[in-house]
């Protein structure tokens, strides 16, 4: 089997015109970006207020190894499989973040013959648009702190600065920082820090918005300290959400490239899961949903991360409801989550996960019997990819596909479109056509006019199976101040480790009889939500013992190789 970047550097790219025009988007909405990249104007929105939307899939799957398990090669695979089946499909998904793609993960185009193009350009630099962003929130950094060193007219309390400043790229070294040193004019020294770029407040507020003016008024509404009185100090105050505003207004748009088999792709925004909501923007589903028969969207990660936030915070602001879900799963993760197999990223895979294990996965399939059930409270039908793998038995993707039937999914499919492409999904497909049309009653995990803590201890107990939550005194004291301003009807976005139900990364399978530890919350008031930091849960990731932008390298004729 070729590599990722061979494999696409023998594909046959259509010139982006050609990818809108199956769509039938016309010309005059596109921003060409060389020959395969637009940007879609966002004039395009009075022409779909009233089109009629195509089915909503959402992808989602169990919980990870650090290998992932094929989320986003399901997600590419299903919108080709169904083309292949005659129904018009889009797919819509993130912009990866350069701190995986030089860190623990590498790129996220898909793989074999089930990714987007081009590939290269979609996993570095694409349009610009995380770097606008980081550009902006740094940009309001400085504007605050230079308001506190220049008289400080709006009376800012220094210990009370919420806005850290944001780069895209791992670095554990700047999670904790102290800036303003050196000397008089160099500052006034205080503890800050950094976050990755696709954990600020203005990525989410770009993925949730409804269009620049909404964006602008978010911006506007992000609250970046306090003042002496106890009052919150907005962008708006600082005067700086305009010129914010300015940075975003090409990064608002959403991008258009194409997969391998030159299905329409949709690609904006990439807020974390873990962190963030971890889902694609709400125009660029709302843009493909009115030229499309279907669309295929994908949620970060497991169904407690990114599936939760897309019910309870992106449907609710968008007002989108999904048809069906898929959840993918893989053989060797099931093993995983038996608690005898280590995954390590970027080290040899336990030779026993590539053996038949009926044991290992009866002791780990309770992963997948927890997401299902925690895609189905939502009241919509799920069904279940594998993502099947050449050493995976028949004896074992039957148990399975019967396991997966018994814990309320629709129906369970093999999946092999990383091998075959669109041919490899076609059960899949059909699968999900069917689920598509059958009874729903979609409905939200919670109201807004519960508690703070009514609203965590929901999701605690009903997504992750927690018997109880327990707050750190910063997070009782934050709760008790986002009440008192009002903030306490937003909904909640945790941020929580991906690799296990729980807060901690070692409990695998279903954990359960934990208490899950709050330690503290932040407010998004812009992006509307608030944030509990669960457990270690950091910001800003570190890179590991070995980054996989150690293999990436450029030859003497401009290509790049090492990128998969």
């Amino acid at each position: 089997m070729l590599s990722d970047i061979e494999i696409v550097r023998k594909a046959k790219k259509e010139p982006i015109e050609s990818i809108a025009a199956k769509l039938k988007i016309d010309n005059e909405y596109l921003i060409p970006y060389g020959r395969y990249i637009a940007k879609i104007d966002l004039g395009i929105l009075d022409k779909i207020k009233n089109k009629k939307h195509g089915k909503y899939i959402l992808v989602t799957a169990i919980t990870p190894t650090p290998l992932g398990e094929g989320k986003t090669v399901t997600t590419i695979g299903l919108s080709m499989s169904l083309n292949k089946l005659g129904k018009l499909t889009s797919t819509c998904i993130r912009q990866p973040s350069l701190g995986p793609v030089f860190g623990i993960k590498g790129g996220a185009a898909g793989g074999g013959y089930s990714q987007v193009l081009p590939m290269e350009d979609f996993n570095l630099n694409f349009t610009g648009d995380v770097h606008a962003i980081g550009l902006a929130h740094n940009l309001a950094a400085a504007f605050l702190d230079n308001s506190v060193f220049k008289g400080n007219r709006l009376n800012i309390d220094p210990d009370k600065i919420y806005w850290r400043r944001v780069m895209d790229v791992s670095d554990r070294f700047l999670r904790n920082v102290r800036v303003g040193l050196g000397g008089k004019e160099d500052g006034t020294p205080r503890d800050t820090g950094f976050d990755i770029t696709v954990a600020s407040e203005i990525m989410a507020i770009l993925a949730l918005s409804s269009g620049l003016s909404d964006l602008r008024k978010r911006v506007g509404k992000i609250v970046m300290a306090d003042n002496t009185s106890g009052k919150p100090v907005t962008m708006e105050d600082l005067k700086v959400a305009g010129s914010a505003a300015v940075l975003l207004k090409d990064a608002i748009k959403p991008n258009l490239i194409q997969t391998i088999e030159n299905t329409p792709c949709f690609v904006h925004a990439g807020p974390f899961a873990n962190i963030a909501h971890g889902n694609s923007s709400i125009l660029a589903d709302r843009i493909a949903l009115a030229f499309s028969e279907y669309v295929v969207t994908e949620a970060g990660f497991g169904a407690d991360c990114g599936a939760e936030k897309f019910f309870d915070i992106k449907c609710r602001q968008s007002g989108l409801v999904p048809d069906a879900a898929v959840i993918v799963c893989s053989i060797r993760a099931l093993k995983a989550h038996s608690g005898k197999f280590k995954i390590v990223a970027g080290m040899p895979l336990d030779t026993c996960l590539e053996k038949e294990d009926i044991k290992a996965i009866e002791e780990g399939i309770c992963n997948l019997e927890k997401q299902i059930e925690n895609v189905t409270v939502f009241g919509v039908p799920v069904v279940v990819a594998i993502n099947r793998f050449s050493c995976d038995t028949d004896k074992e993707i039957e148990f399975v596909r019967k396991k997966a039937k018994e814990f309320g999914a629709y129906d369970c499919c093999v999946s092999e479109v990383w091998k075959e492409g669109s041919k490899g999904g076609i059960d899949l497909a059909k699968a999900v056509i069917q689920a598509a049309e059958s009874p729903k009653n979609f409905k939200f995990l919670y109201p807004l006019d519960l508690s703070i803590k009514e609203k965590i201890k929901t999701i605690a107990a009903k997504i992750y199976g927690a018997v109880d939550v327990e707050y750190a005194e910063l997070a009782e004291e934050k709760i008790k101040l986002f009440t008192h301003r009002g903030w306490d009807k937003l909904p909640i976005c945790m941020a929580k480790t991906h690799l296990s139900l729980s807060h901690d990364p070692n409990f695998k399978g279903r954990p359960k009889d934990f208490i899950l530890p709050i330690r503290d919350i932040r407010a998004s008031v812009g992006a509307g939500f608030l944030y509990p930091l669960c457990g270690k849960m950091q910001t800003m990731p570190g890179l590991p013992s070995r980054p996989v932008g150690e293999n990436i390298d450029i030859d003497d004729k401009g290509n790049i190789i090492g990128l998969s």
